[in-house]
C-alpha cells in the first residue's frame, strides 16, 4: 500500500508527534508498505494547512512551493518525496493516511474532517469523536451520561476571577485540585494546586494553552491506562512516575517513569478497568485505537481521566507496551491499526 504518515505540526506536542511518526513510518516500511512522510505545519496566512515533505534519508524538511491542491503538495520534478510515487501529486494515489499527529489541528477533528472531504481513508477516530475527546469538559459530561465515574470538575473562561474560582473550588471539592487547559494533551499546562493562593498562577498557566481551563478534584492513587484496539481492551498498564503526576517530563524523559505490564491488580479490578475503558471509548464514539487513562484509589474507586484518541506510538509508548503484553509486535500493532482504518 501507499501510505502517508502525517506528523509534526505546530502543537505543543510536536516533538512527540515526530517521534511517533518516525516510528510508525519505519514499521510500515519494514512490512513492505510504500511510505510518504509528511510534516504538517499551520500557515498563518491561510485557513489551509501547509505541508512539508520529510526526506526519509535525512529527515530534513522542505516546504512545497507547488499548488496543485490544498492538502497534498507536489514534489519538485524528478523528486519522489522520500518514498512517494514519482510524477505528479499524490491526490488519489494514496491508499491510506496514517495520522501520527498529537494535539491541535491533528487531534481535534480538523484533519479528520479534511480527509473525509477528500474521501481519503485514515487511521483512528472520526472528526466528531476526535473533537469530543480533545475537549475534556465535553468528555467528562459524556462519561457521566454513560455511567463512567470521573472526578468532580468545573470549567472556567478567561473572564472568571481567580479569587472567585478559589472560593468555588472550596465549595465544590476542596484542595488539592488539578488545573489544566481544557483541550491539551501530555499534561501541558497542568498544575496541582494545594492552596487558594496558588489558583491565580495555575489558571494563568492553563490559559497560555487554551481559551478554557478545567478544574477537577485531585485523585490520589495508582496511575493506570488501558489501550483499546478495535473492540478489545488490551492488558492494563500501571505507570510509576517519579513526580506526583505522570507529567510531560515523566512521559518523555528516560528514567523518570517505570511501568508494570500487565498491572499487578486483582483480576476483578482488571476486568472492571477494561470494561470502563471500553465504555468511555464508546461514549465518545471513538474507533480504531486509543488509550483511556485512569486513577485508581482502593478506597474511593476508579476514576476515568480522559480518552486519548491519538496516543503516542513509538516502540516505547504505552499502547505498544500493552500490545506486546497481548502478544503483538509493534509491526503487527501498526498493521492492525491500518486494518481498522476508516
Amino acid at each position: 500500500m501507499k501510505v502517508a504518515v502525517l506528523m509534526g505540526g505546530h502543537s505543543t506536542e510536536r516533538e512527540v508527534s515526530l517521534a511517533t511518526g518516525k516510528g510508525i513510518a519505519k514499521a510500515l516500511e519494514s512490512i513492505g508498505h510504500e511510505v510518504v512522510r509528511l510534516d504538517i505545519a499551520s500557515d498563518e496566512q491561510s485557513s489551509f494547512p501547509e505541508w512539508k515533505v520529510l526526506d526519509k534519508r535525512t529527515e530534513a524538511g522542505r516546504r512545497s512551493t507547488e499548488a496543485n491542491g490544498p492538502l497534498f503538495p507536489v514534489p519538485p520534478e524528478g523528486d519522489n518525496g522520500g518514498g512517494s510515487p514519482s510524477g505528479r501529486g499524490w491526490e488519489g494515489r494514496l491508499d491510506l493516511v496514517f495520522i501520527a499527529l498529537h494535539g491541535g489541528f491533528g487531534e481535534n477533528g480538523g484533519i479528520q474532517a479534511l480527509l473525509e472531504m477528500m474521501g481519503m481513508p485514515y487511521t483512528g477516530s472520526g472528526p466528531l469523536a476526535s473533537a469530543m475527546a480533545m475537549d475534556k469538559d465535553v468528555s467528562k459530561r459524556l462519561f457521566q451520561q454513560a455511567g463512567v465515574l470521573t472526578a468532580p470538575w468545573f470549567s472556567i473562561g478567561r473572564d472568571d476571577d481567580a479569587a472567585v474560582v478559589a472560593e468555588r473550588i472550596v465549595g465544590a471539592f476542596g484542595f488539592p485540585c488539578v488545573v489544566k487547559p481544557n483541550d491539551q494533551g501530555s499534561t501541558v499546562g497542568l498544575t496541582i494546586v494545594d492552596r487558594p493562593e496558588e489558583v491565580r498562577d495555575a489558571v494563568a498557566l492553563a490559559f497560555k494553552y487554551s481559551e478554557e481551563a478545567l478544574i477537577e478534584r485531585y485523585i490520589p492513587g495508582r496511575e493506570l491506562t488501558v489501550a483499546i484496539l478495535g473492540d478489545e481492551a488490551l492488558p492494563v498498564v500501571e505507570i510509576h512516575p517519579e513526580h506526583e503526576v505522570y507529567d510531560y517530563a515523566c512521559k518523555y524523559r528516560k528514567g523518570l517513569s517505570a511501568y508494570t505490564v500487565p498491572a499487578e491488580i486483582p483480576k476483578a479490578v482488571e476486568q472492571e478497568i477494561q470494561s470502563e475503558a471500553l465504555k468511555a471509548f464508546r461514549a465518545l464514539k471513538c474507533k480504531g485505537y486509543g488509550r483511556v487513562d485512569f486513577r485508581f484509589d482502593p478506597e474511593a474507586g476508579l476514576f476515568c481521566l480522559e480518552v486519548n484518541s491519538l496516543p503516542g506510538m513509538t516502540e516505547t509508548s504505552l499502547v505498544p507496551k500493552a500490545a506486546r503484553a497481548a502478544g503483538l509486535s509493534f509491526e503487527q500493532l501498526v498493521g492492525r491499526i491500518m486494518e481498522l482504518a476508516t
